[in-house]
């Protein structure tokens, strides 16, 4: 095996991703419990302990609920932010009032790259409502991943980020008009169309026709809103943007899912 990429969980109701190489597993985000967490990596044939590390992209609940619970089972290094470590301490706080603070924390810097086992790991800001919020790419035996979920806009420092991967995991959150219709409150509609709120299937579709470079053999939709997208909506829209370009026909378009594992991409 190279590099292996796998969504094991992605929504507004908790989010995961196991990026593995030959020699290091690393799981983006822990936002579902720690029992169903162990429950999808093993569904997919991979084993919780062999985990190297966890690394926190912004400090929602739906990206930390199952981490401290997974920190103290594996006892393996926790990366993030100071800005996000200090929020989650506060967030994931005990009955008694005290602070969480991970076993083995470790520390990063947004646009400073940093290795974990053979991956160099390249964390870089984007924008949403969290104090301190990242995306990361990886790089381990000539591959190139990246994982890119809410924000609200793409930046041209984010779009340079993403070029040049070989998978891409990037956030289709939202049709604007199901969002402008649906059940949400106007202030909550406001949030997620906001410059830090979500990427709409819209956005995504403008990044495809104009900023994207084609080089992904596998570009993964994640964070589907389950009341404000359809999956086929989603797909439509990457799928119709990325056929406007003649030479990105070779991308495959899959959707990450809320409810079980996506299959294991094999790069």
């Amino acid at each position: 095996m190279a590099v292996s990429l796998t969504v094991l969980a992605s929504g507004s109701r908790g989010n995961a991703t196991l990026v593995a190489s030959s020699a290091t597993r690393i799981l983006v985000d822990a936002g579902i419990s720690a029992r169903e967490t162990f429950k999808r990596m093993r569904a997919v044939g991979e084993d919780p302990f062999c985990l190297s590390a966890i690394l926190v992209t912004h400090e929602h609940s739906d990206h930390t609920t199952g981490l401290v619970t997974l920190a103290k089972k594996l006892n393996i290094p926790v990366y993030m932010t100071a800005p996000t470590r200090e929020a989650c301490s506060r967030q994931l706080a005990d009955g008694d009032g005290q602070r969480w603070r991970p076993p083995k924390g470790e520390t990063f810097v947004a646009g400073s790259s940093f290795t974990v086992g053979d991956f160099e790991i390249t964390p870089f800001t984007i924008p949403h409502d969290a104090v301190d919020p990242v995306a990361f790419t990886f790089r381990a035996e000539g591959i190139k991943v990246a994982v890119a979920t809410d924000l609200g806009y793409m930046p041209a420092s984010v779009c340079h980020h993403l070029r040049g991967c070989d998978a891409l995991i990037i956030e289709s959150n939202h049709d604007l008009e199901m969002l402008r219709v649906g059940p949400y409150p106007w202030a909550v509609k406001q949030r997620v169309m906001s410059r830090v709120g979500h990427l709409s299937n819209e956005a995504l579709a403008e990044f495809f026709s104009s900023d994207y470079d084609g080089s992904a053999a596998f570009v993964v939709l994640a964070h589907l809103s389950e009341q404000n997208n359809h999956p086929e909506i989603a797909r439509e829209a990457a799928e119709r943007a990325l056929g406007q370009r003649r030479t990105l026909l070779h991308n495959r378009v899959l959707l990450a899912s809320q409810a079980a594992p996506l299959e294991p991409l094999r790069l």
